[in-house]
């Protein structure tokens, strides 16, 4: 769907925004637009990440082990 906006379609687009909006309300909806994209992306990001460790079973190996330095720390004191 958006594959057919093309060049002169962005352009109307951005001077009908400009017209409801108004020159001064862009820059503000521009920045909220580009924080909006950069959260989503940081949290796509940790979702796939999250997923990774999940699927990783040396990552397991790691917990178990950390889980075994605690407790033999605690049984030291």
């Amino acid at each position: 769907m958006l594959q057919n906006i093309g060049i002169p379609g962005l352009i109307i687009i951005l001077v009908i925004a400009l017209i409801i909006f108004g020159p001064s309300k862009l820059p503000a909806i521009g920045r909220a637009f580009g924080n909006t994209l950069k959260e989503f992306k940081r949290a796509t990001n940790d979702l796939v990440k999250d997923e990774n460790e999940d699927k990783d079973p040396s990552s397991d190996k790691n917990k178990v082990v950390a889980i075994k330095k605690v407790e033999s720390k605690a049984e030291d004191k």
